[in-house]
């Protein structure tokens, strides 16, 4: 076999390369429309909640009910995202004298924390590149 015929039968013999997709994710439950929108997109376990080490960040003005944005050209992986609805626009997600938010926050996969935020792997979503739709509720 000539070395050009060969390379193209090794070519046509691997897997085709999974390509970047849109991830469409809507935050539900907004409770007003005061202040922003925060959503971090994080793409493992070292980087999830620190904003700077987002793989995307977004932030929009809060609307009352549910906003949505898409994530275009995502390149398939496990992804966890977080929420929160910055009432009062200071960057940050205001926690009372104990410690627990005041403000709406949420994760993807609804997951949940016990005394604190979830892990990485509870709020992680399998990411094929095929386009997806996801919801992430606010909770006050």
């Amino acid at each position: 076999m000539r070395a050009s015929a060969l390379a193209l039968f090794l070519l046509a013999s691997l897997p085709a390369a999974a390509s970047a997709g849109e991830l469409t994710v809507t935050i539900s439950d907004i409770r007003n429309d005061s202040g922003y929108v925060l959503a971090a997109v994080y793409d493992n376990e070292a980087s999830f909640l620190k904003p700077p080490l987002a793989r995307v960040s977004v932030k929009f003005k809060a609307a009352a009910g549910k906003a949505t944005f898409a994530l275009p050209d995502l390149p398939p992986g496990k992804y966890a995202i977080a929420a929160f609805h910055d009432e009062n626009d200071n960057g940050k997600l205001d926690r009372n004298a104990l410690g627990a938010p005041t403000e709406g926050f949420g994760f993807s996969n609804d997951a949940r924390g016990t005394g604190g935020p979830p892990s990485f792997a509870a709020a992680a979503i399998t990411f094929d590149g095929a386009s997806k739709a996801l919801k992430i509720p606010l909770d006050y």
